[in-house]
């Protein structure tokens, strides 16, 4: 791992793939993977609203556990992992507090065709997320600004051992 410290941000629409990268990622190489999905439960057991409040409120405290991480392991890799990043102030926050950190941000776009994310959201039965849907999927395509700045697209229809080789040579970690 770096000495510097990473972090990695997995974006892309719903079902594309982030938290099975994610997981891959944090297992192969030893990468902490903080998910907003689990932060939410944790911290909105039963007052869940899935709004934009809630999101934001969530990747803070995700920050704030990576500046946290950071502190006791100046060479720490974390991973966000949750968002869509959808929205241009998302990715921009995340690289403001990384630039106050002095942390170097990797951006992996997660892409796979439409009828492929939209399978799997109709498929999926254990995600920490409830919301996911066609629905979902279809208000955030619509209200996607794109990825401005440096960024990887990963293809993430392959087999997920596929996927993670092509994250690890993308990340310069395998």
């Amino acid at each position: 791992m770096a000495a510097e410290g990473r972090l990695i941000v997995l974006a892309g629409l719903p079902g594309t793939g982030k938290s099975t990268l994610a997981r891959g990622l944090g297992d192969r190489t030893g990468a902490r993977v903080l998910s907003k999905d689990a932060i939410r439960e944790a911290l909105f057991a039963g007052r869940i609203e899935y709004s934009r409040e809630q999101d934001d409120f969530c990747v803070e405290v995700m920050l704030q556990t990576a500046a946290g991480v950071r502190g006791r392991d100046p060479g720490a890799v974390v991973i966000l992992d949750g968002r869509t990043f959808s929205r241009r102030y998302q990715l921009a926050r995340v690289r403001e507090f990384a630039g106050a950190a002095g942390v170097r941000v990797d951006v992996l776009l997660c892409e796979c065709p439409e009828e492929v994310a939209l399978a799997r959201l109709a498929a999926q039965t254990d995600h920490p997320a409830r919301d996911r849907d066609a629905a979902l999927y279809w208000r955030v395509r619509g209200a996607w600004e794109g990825i401005e700045g440096g960024h990887r697209v990963i293809g993430t229809a392959a087999a997920p051992d596929e996927c993670l080789d092509e994250a690890l040579r993308a990340l310069s970690l395998s």
